[in-house]
């Protein structure tokens, strides 16, 4: 199993000065511990149970784009992708250039999105969760199709539209970057899933619930004659105050139902140290699980 590190909250006791230095010592650190995966969040602003709308929160791909330059080794990715944000021709274009420039490390994290207070406080248009989810498909097959060198044609869909799906430089990462989804909704988030990601993430809600989803994943897969053995199942595991040897506990039934990645949160906005003390111990006790 490996570990991953999700960077969700930006309130450095320095301020806005801050939170650069701190940024380029947490994947430092994250290499240094041997952490596989590091992300961020999509949000414009910071989540209520983090502190809420007035606390520091950057944008995604900049700050993924400023890791890149500070890291070499760790896969980037944003934890997700809110799919209103960004035209999907874009969006696409956006995270190849995080592939090129960090080496082939770039995977689009993606979901539906759901935080209706950044949108309308900023502008930005939140359709139904019915037309999210057909905009998430329609943004999944436009990427596929630009990461296809042999296909710069165009894109007719219900709601974009391109003329030419033109992408060049190409990734670097062969075939293409990796799509992961988020979500576990069983009708539609783990069919799209099954049809287009080459990897999932889950809560640790229960192993008896992450069990059903993933039994759910698989029937998706057989649905549409994809193996199931492709698909990375990675999961975000809460950390408690017990500590690794606890955490490491709760972690078994998890990695007995098949996870590959736990992901975890640092729980300050000066996360760095965290990363040496909690990340490093942790990815030297799972390694082998």
């Amino acid at each position: 199993m490996r570990v991953g590190v999700h960077v969700t909250k930006f309130d450095h006791p320095a301020g806005s000065a801050g939170i650069g230095p701190e940024l380029a010592a947490v994947g430092q650190a994250a290499e240094a511990a041997g952490v596989g995966w590091l992300s961020v969040m999509d949000h414009y602003f910071q989540m209520e149970h983090n502190g809420g709308a007035l606390d520091h929160m950057l944008e995604g791909y900049t700050t993924l784009g400023f890791l890149a330059a500070h890291t070499s080794t760790v896969e980037l990715s944003l934890l997700v992708t809110g799919v209103t944000y960004r035209h999907p021709g874009l969006l696409a274009k956006i995270v190849t250039t995080l592939d090129v420039l960090s080496g082939g490390r770039g995977t689009l994290g993606i979901g539906a999105a759901w935080y209706d207070r950044e949108h309308a406080g900023l502008g930005v248009p939140f359709p139904p969760v019915k037309e999210r989810f057909e905009r998430l498909e329609e943004t999944l097959r436009i990427c596929h199709q630009m990461w296809d060198q042999g296909n710069d044609g165009p894109f007719e869909g219900k709601h974009y539209q391109l003329a030419e799906t033109i992408n060049h430089p190409p990734a670097v990462r062969s075939p293409r970057p990796r799509v992961l989804i988020g979500g576990g909704g069983e009708k539609k988030t783990l069919r799209l899933v099954a049809q287009y990601a080459d990897a999932c993430n889950l809560f640790t809600t229960s192993p008896e619930e992450v069990a059903h989803k993933i039994d759910v994943l698989k029937a998706h897969c057989d649905d549409v004659g994809r193996d199931f053995a492709e698909i990375e199942v990675t999961v975000a595991g809460r950390v408690t105050e017990g500590g690794v040897d606890e955490f490491v506990e709760q972690l078994q039934p998890y990695v007995k139902l098949g996870a590959q990645t736990v992901i975890v949160m640092p729980p300050t906005g000066a996360p760095a140290q965290w990363v040496e003390d909690f990340a490093a111990p942790l990815v030297e006790r799972v390694g082998n699980l």
